[in-house]
């Protein structure tokens, strides 16, 4: 492992969210429904398109950490990718390839082909091992409801041991109360993983980030909370004004990254928690309009804006204790 692993003098590092939007290739897939985003859906998702999205999105990552005069990310989790082919594209652009990315994937049983990944910069990390969780939830017949898996990738960051949790959770399309109970069981299911790990579970580094279609406040997310094993340093993020999503005006923090207490101590050859943020600079953002401020989406339903994301990236800065 590279001995210059950090970023500047604090020796601090950028773990990140980014909820891709529909980051879809252009091939139609026989076994998914995304027929949407072919040259011929209802997108009309052409090459053009599909090469100006990724260049976009590649440049909003490497921009992620610059504020604050840091490299960027170490670790980024990724959701609604179609595939290998697109996270491959994405890590190809100029703005990501000098960079020594690499990436976990694996295709989940989502109806719509879409799943979740780990980005990772081989200088700071190495995967140990890595796996997709099922979500084994019903729908209101008894019949499985197909989703996204979890995706948990234990390994080392600069050195130390931790565990992460990439998620992208049922979504509250038919009515947030009515489908709060998967999301419930998404919590669960990680806890059920953390549990069969070590049966102290307080003792592991732990980072579990993602989409969870939850505010800070659900019930699905003071699940984890309540286990007593985690912080939500976003929690603090969300108010009437500021979000990582906005719906109808509303905004939302879906987008969050938890972190489990070890990451308050002040140990030797350990990562301790400095601060949490919404990466949304001017570029990520509708410039005019009623929709001024929000994030800069790819579609306003049928029309093409060519933005960015209908999410705004969230990150936290972690400093290694030497």
């Amino acid at each position: 492992m590279s001995q210059n692993r950090y970023n500047g003098k604090n020796k601090e590092c950028i773990i990140a969210f980014y909820n891709l939007e529909n980051l879809f290739d252009t091939h139609d897939d026989p076994y998914t429904l995304d027929d949407d985003f072919t040259p011929k859906g209802f997108k009309k998702w052409r090459d053009g398109r599909y090469r100006s999205k990724i260049k976009k999105l590649g440049r909003a990552i490497s921009k992620i950490g610059e504020e604050e005069g840091l490299h960027p990310p170490v670790l980024v989790g990724i959701a609604e990718v179609e595939n290998d082919k697109v996270v491959e594209k994405l890590l190809g652009t100029k703005y990501l390839r000098d960079i020594p990315y690499d990436y976990v994937h694996f295709d989940s049983p989502d109806e719509r082909g879409i799943d979740t990944g780990l980005v990772f910069n081989k200088d700071h990390f190495t995967v140990e091992q890595a796996e997709t969780l099922p979500l084994l939830i019903e729908d209101d017949e008894g019949d499985r409801d197909y989703t996204r898996d979890i995706l948990y990738v234990r390994g080392l960051l600069n050195g130390e041991g931790i565990h992460v949790f990439v998620n992208h959770w049922p979504s509250r399309r038919d009515g947030a109360d009515e489908t709060k109970y998967k999301r419930i069981e998404a919590a669960n299911t990680i806890l059920r993983k953390l549990t069969s790990i070590n049966d102290r579970a307080e003792n592991l580094n732990v980072m579990i980030m993602g989409d969870f279609n939850d505010d800070p406040n659900s019930e699905s997310i003071e699940t984890l909370l309540t286990s007593g094993y985690f912080i939500n340093p976003m929690q603090k993020l969300l108010s009437p004004q500021t979000g990582s999503a906005n719906y109808k005006g509303k905004w939302s923090l879906f987008d969050q990254i938890i972190l489990s207490h070890s990451f308050l101590n002040h140990e030797p050859g350990t990562h301790i928690f400095q601060q949490a943020a919404i990466f949304a600079p001017r570029f990520l953002k509708e410039w005019k309009g009623k929709y001024k401020g929000n994030p800069f989406r790819t579609f306003v339903g049928k029309k093409y804006i060519g933005g960015y994301s209908d999410h705004f990236p969230v990150y936290v800065v972690m400093r290694f204790n030497d």
